[in-house]
């Protein structure tokens, strides 16, 4: 692939309407799948961050500190799949699914993944 081109799907951004769990997009269709594309983050808790969440685990409720962890994690995963399907020249991710593994004690890979696609606006009826 050419400079230029791979660079004008690096610079194309994937709308969020168009990114979903679902195995198409209502009012879309399918014109050509790209393959699976993904985003990998693997994270670690800080020795603060654990001392901060252990204590509050004393008071019960939502552990906040392990909440933003989680939901960073998530999101640098997200936008790492998205850029990838980008790159490919899809307009859209279908069937995106997460997965989290502990690789080590306090250590956690975060997947995101999905299925590149092309779309079209179906014609109406």
């Amino acid at each position: 692939m050419n400079d230029a081109l791979s660079s004008l799907h690096r610079s194309q951004r994937i709308a969020r309407e168009n990114v979903t769990t679902a195995l198409e997009l209502p009012g879309c269709r399918i014109e050509r799948s790209l393959g699976v594309v993904r985003g990998i983050v693997v994270r670690s808790r800080s020795v603060v961050g654990a001392v901060g969440a252990s204590l509050q685990t004393l008071f019960g409720g939502n552990i906040t500190l392990y909440t933003s962890l989680c939901e960073r994690a998530r999101a640098d995963a997200y936008g790492q799949m998205v850029e990838h399907a980008a790159e490919l020249g899809a307009n859209a991710v279908i069937a995106v699914h997460y997965d989290a593994t502990e690789i080590a004690a306090g250590v956690t890979e975060v997947l995101c993944y999905g299925t590149a696609v092309q779309v079209r606006p179906s014609a109406s009826i």
